[in-house]
């Protein structure tokens, strides 16, 4: 987690909670288009983390580099994919 984001723990925790309300959202069609748009906006912030991890030896876990490189372009095909949902 960059240092610039406060109280790591509690981002960790309210993140992945909102991950998960936001997965089950996608569910519901009532509720998808939005989900979509609330977890594209959370792949984009997690961006900075996984720039922090690839960068910083101590934040990358002993993760080998390249798997920490392959994480980005992921990241991208996962946004891609969730903003299919915003298309209703």
């Amino acid at each position: 987690m960059p240092p610039f984001i406060p109280a790591h723990s509690t981002m960790i925790l309210a993140t992945g909670a909102m991950e998960m309300i936001f997965g089950l959202m996608l569910l519901n069609p009532e509720t998808q288009v939005l989900a979509a748009w609330l977890l594209l906006a959370l792949l984009v912030l997690f961006l900075p983390v996984h720039v922090h991890m690839l960068r910083s030896e101590e934040a990358s876990l002993k993760l080998p580099k390249w798997i920490l490189i392959l994480r980005i372009p992921l990241q991208f095909a996962l946004m891609y994919w969730v903003y299919q949902y915003t298309l209703g």
